[in-house]
């Protein structure tokens, strides 16, 4: 049986999350909204940017938690 408090399988679930969310935000195409009328616009641009940013984030730091250097999900070797 599976540990609970196992933090890999937790941050491996966040990193899919995230990365899923991360995608559906880069799919949203905010810059051609903002070619819109305002208020023709579904939902926001900035929003939309700021929401990307903090996922991007987010990902940088479940990553380093997990021990992968972001540079090319290689685990660290902690030097």
């Amino acid at each position: 049986m599976d540990n609970p408090t196992d933090g890999g399988d937790v941050l491996g679930g966040l990193e899919i999350e995230v990365e899923a969310e991360l995608k559906l935000a880069e799919l949203s195409r905010p810059e051609q909204v903002m070619e819109l009328p305002s208020a023709e616009w579904p939902f926001d641009p900035m929003d939309v940017q700021r929401e990307e940013i903090g996922l991007r984030n987010l990902l940088g730091a479940v990553e380093a938690a997990d021990g992968h250097d972001s540079r090319g999900d290689e685990p660290s070797t902690g030097s």
